[in-house]
């Protein structure tokens, strides 16, 4: 889970994965790519591969969880 409080500054860089982020509370807005939209509790957001984005006008705290396509880390599962 990603939490930044109401007021924080987002100190996200660009990553090398593919992001889907989804807003489980909280309010703010979101930039991506130069576009800024608001979001709030039940958006979702898609974020290609070493696009530019991050939160800010965070109102609400913001608790966001967020996935990584393909995984940072894949592990192994046997049976």
């Amino acid at each position: 889970m990603y939490v930044l409080e109401a007021g924080a500054t987002d100190p996200q860089s660009p990553h090398t994965e593919d992001e889907i982020y989804y807003i489980v509370s909280g309010a703010g807005i979101i930039e991506v790519d130069g576009e800024a939209r608001a979001v709030g509790a039940g958006a979702v957001i898609y974020v290609g591969a070493r696009v530019a984005h991050r939160f800010h006008t965070i109102t609400e705290d913001l608790s966001v969880i967020v996935v990584f396509a393909p995984p940072r880390r894949f592990m192994a599962v046997q049976s």
